[in-house]
């Protein structure tokens, strides 16, 4: 499948510097959000860091609505299947997609283990970067929520994700010049 609907998109560091960032293809709208496909190897890169190549098909589900969180879902074999980050809520710049990731992240491993992950950064970058009271109680409400839709076997969390998947498996890789 070959698609011509590429998005950016750029995750910052909430004082405005670049952190990761790749392509993806809009895949479709459903009633959870934007589902952005990338094929397996699509380029990845944090910051101004080497790029690293990912390995699966993957697919982010941008939610709509004032969710502090974006949803990554990764095909087999990849030993995460949902990473979660929390992030200020998202938003479309013309054919980019900026979030500031607030460096707290639920994640639901292959074999089933849910857990929340990097806390303790998350605990430094508040200091460090000055997280106002309202970010850190956003960020913080939207991992519970995350946390406990994921362990519910909640939507999007359950199946939603697999055709979308399937889709973002099948894209070919953006050829780039220059």
């Amino acid at each position: 499948m070959v698609a011509d609907d590429w998005v950016q998109v750029r995750y910052f560091k909430y004082d405005g510097s670049l952190h990761w960032h790749f392509d993806a293809v809009r895949l479709g709208s459903d009633r959870f959000g934007t589902w952005l496909g990338a094929p397996a190897g699509t380029a990845l890169q944090r910051g101004a860091e080497p790029a690293l190549t990912w390995e699966v098909a993957q697919v982010l589900l941008v939610a709509d609505g004032e969710k502090w969180w974006t949803a990554n879902f990764n095909a087999a074999p990849h030993p995460t299947e949902i990473y979660s980050d929390m992030t200020t809520v998202p938003s479309w710049h013309g054919d980019e997609l900026h979030a500031v990731d607030l460096d707290l992240d639920v994640v639901r491993r292959r074999d089933g283990r849910i857990e929340r992950l990097d806390e303790d950064e998350f605990a430094e970058h508040r200091v460090r970067y000055g997280y106002p009271a309202d970010v850190i109680a956003a960020a913080e409400a939207a991992a519970d929520e995350v946390f406990e839709a994921i362990t519910a076997g909640a939507e999007p969390f359950a199946t939603e994700f697999r055709p979308w998947l399937t889709r973002a498996a099948a894209l070919t890789l953006r050829e780039t010049t220059g």
